[in-house]
């Protein structure tokens, strides 16, 4: 997996038992922040180990954008925002 910057997390229980992860990623490119809805209780290290897997998978879709070949679109992941900050 490709270096994707520093990552800093802070957690928030919500009234439905879910936790809201709200994560800061800070790399030569800029910084970018955004938020992952996490269902079960996980360790911290599992949880970064998920935004960095959505990250890559985000800016691998965004490599293969070629109009002459289009691939089936991804379906929508509302449990992960991602934003430039």
């Amino acid at each position: 997996m490709e270096e994707l910057g520093k990552i800093n997390i802070s957690t928030k229980p919500l009234s439905s038992g879910n936790v809201q992860v709200k994560f800061f990623v800070e790399n030569e490119q800029g910084s970018e922040y955004g938020y992952l809805l996490v269902r079960e209780p996980k360790p911290v290290g599992d949880i970064i180990l998920e935004i960095q897997a959505r990250l890559a998978k985000r800016k691998a879709a965004q490599r293969n954008i070629d109009p002459l070949f289009p691939l089936a679109p991804e379906p929508e992941d509302y449990d992960f925002y991602l934003f430039s900050a």
